[in-house]
């Protein structure tokens, strides 16, 4: 059996396509997700330029609020502007919106994005906090002052912390379903193992049938070579994103192995099980492996962060059945959720999956008869 798996792994690693798609292009492709939007959380709190327009009647609260917001950080930086300035200037995209500092202060903004969700997020933070502050007026009027510098904190208006205390970066999703579509990517290495163990549709497989090896055996090896090349694909994916590109995976490397062996297995048995269907064309079945493995990953986030989140809330079946969904999910349990037991359900779900995957692909090879070889 050794002796198999180790012929069936120089085989493999000799073949270029199977070499190159499921490792170099995931590292390519993550490597354009870092410089796309890597670094975009530093972008995202660059300080925010706004207007504020007074008037005779303006609000002395809110003035002071804004003051009290801007001197405790970065993160936006007030201009006094007259109403005809602010609106050229807003219009000029010089800044981001307009606060009109009146009895009931009002928000103008001209896009939406980031900069004019903070400056909405300021203004509805000091209107659910006027209660409180007239509260604190009528009953301790000299805690005024300490209540204004209380409330005009802005911590949580620049800091998103999840269930388990860890902070979320929201562009993370993008790498676990990179990682994800690796483990997917495994297909075609147990595709094109499935090929060589049909005398049909190679050469190598027609001389296999003839050898006095037990099929058992021989489709074990393939298996078992198959899962290891692609598990090796994905250790380099995880490393290079974890220690190259320095992302902040704030889960122990244990788990995030077993994630990747589990995800690995699954594709590899994806490909062996599709690879394994009967007289459907070699065409075909690489055109149903690239779409399975493509729909999964972009329903697990790939090209839309909120996607899977989508889904969760249309449709939750898709993501407990979806192997993109659920490898994704289990690095979000311990980098993010800190959820063990779900952590646990996705492996086993991973598991079962396979298992199913492996049983079928052997009982459909075993059966294959050739009227001649």
């Amino acid at each position: 059996m050794f002796h198999l798996i180790k012929y069936n792994l120089a085989v493999k690693i000799r073949n270029f396509s199977m070499t190159f798609w499921p490792l170099f292009f995931p590292i390519i492709l993550g490597t354009f997700f870092f410089f796309a939007f890597g670094n975009l959380d530093e972008a995202d709190f660059q300080t925010v330029k706004t207007a504020v327009v007074k008037d005779s009647s303006s609000n002395p609260v809110f003035l002071y609020y804004l003051e009290q917001v801007e001197n405790s950080g970065d993160l936006i930086s007030v201009q006094e502007m007259s109403s005809q300035d602010a609106l050229q200037a807003l219009k000029d995209k010089k800044i981001s919106g307009i606060y009109y500092a009146e009895t009931s202060p009002s928000l103008t903004v001209s896009a939406s994005g980031i900069p004019e969700s903070i400056l909405q997020s300021i203004l509805e933070s000091y209107e659910s906090n006027m209660a409180t502050l007239r509260t604190i007026l009528k009953k301790h009027p000299l805690g005024l002052l300490d209540g204004l510098k209380q409330m005009s904190n802005t911590s949580d208006l620049i800091s998103e912390i999840s269930l388990g205390g860890r902070t979320i970066d929201g562009n993370v999703q993008f790498f676990y379903a990179l990682i994800a579509m690796a483990c997917l990517y495994g297909c075609f290495i147990g595709f094109g193992s499935a090929i060589t163990l049909q005398a049909n549709l190679s050469s190598l497989a027609a001389r296999r049938c003839v050898t006095p090896t037990h099929k058992l055996h021989l489709v074990l090896s393939e298996q078992i070579a198959s899962f290891l090349l692609g598990y090796f694909d994905v250790i380099v994916l995880l490393l290079y994103l974890r220690y190259v590109l320095h992302l902040d995976f704030q889960g122990q490397i244990g788990p995030m192995l077993l994630i990747s062996l589990l995800g690995s297995l699954i594709g590899v048995s994806l490909g062996f099980f599709v690879g394994s269907l009967g007289k459907i064309k070699e065409g075909i079945k690489v055109g149903i492996l690239l779409g399975v493995s493509m729909f999964s990953s972009f329903l697990s986030g790939l090209m839309n962060n909120r996607m899977k989140d989508i889904i969760e809330q249309k449709a939750p079946i898709i993501n407990r059945l979806n192997p993109a969904s659920l490898i994704s999910d289990a690095f979000y349990c311990i980098n993010v959720y800190d959820d063990s037991a779900r952590y646990y359900r996705n492996l086993i779900t991973l598991s079962i999956m396979s298992i199913i995957l492996i049983g079928i692909s052997f009982l459909m090879i075993r059966r294959e008869r050739y009227d001649s070889i």
